[in-house]
């Protein structure tokens, strides 16, 4: 296992001098290169922390799959982050495309649906089994109408979210 790292991102630390923009574009550089992916990284700060989009002929591989690969990076890029900065909170949003913003989009429309057959009914709706992120958009955008609450069950990485009338 050793060996594939090593080949992914060098026998060597990378180097990781300089800001939190700096050591992210170095990083993404430098898997970009080493991994042979057809990407350009661009790396903006924002009042968040830091956006990391990517560009380029092959971002159908970091898209496909639900976006498997993009969750992927940014929690590398978090953890890298938090090794080398570790006084500083510092949040990183990666997207390929408007990829992300599409999916949430997509989430968003769902929980619309589901939360309309809930006050309709007055009967609990389910999401299907999500991973941590997705919920997180699905449980920001039911908290913003006070009819109605959710909540994450199931155990382990992917759970389903209930949607249930709030008790007034």
């Amino acid at each position: 296992m050793a060996n594939f790292f090593s080949k992914l991102f060098g026998k060597g630390k990378a180097d990781l001098t300089g800001s939190p923009k700096e050591s992210i574009q170095a990083v993404l550089d430098g898997v970009m290169e080493r991994g042979g992916f057809l990407l350009d990284s661009d790396v903006v700060e924002t009042e968040e922390g830091y956006s990391v989009n990517f560009i380029g002929s092959d971002s159908h591989l970091v898209t496909g799959r639900e976006g498997v690969l993009l969750d992927s990076f940014q929690i590398f890029v978090k953890r890298m982050l938090q090794n080398k900065f570790p006084d500083q909170k510092i949040d990183v949003q990666v997207d390929c495309d408007g990829f992300m913003e599409a999916s949430a989009q997509e989430l968003r429309d769902l929980a619309e649906k589901l939360k309309s057959h809930v006050l309709e009914k007055g009967t609990p709706s389910f999401v299907r089994a999500l991973p941590p992120r997705e919920r997180k958009v699905v449980h920001r955008y039911l908290a913003e109408d006070g009819r109605v609450k959710s909540q994450s069950i199931g155990e382990g990485f992917c759970k389903k979210i209930k949607i249930t009338p709030a008790q007034i």
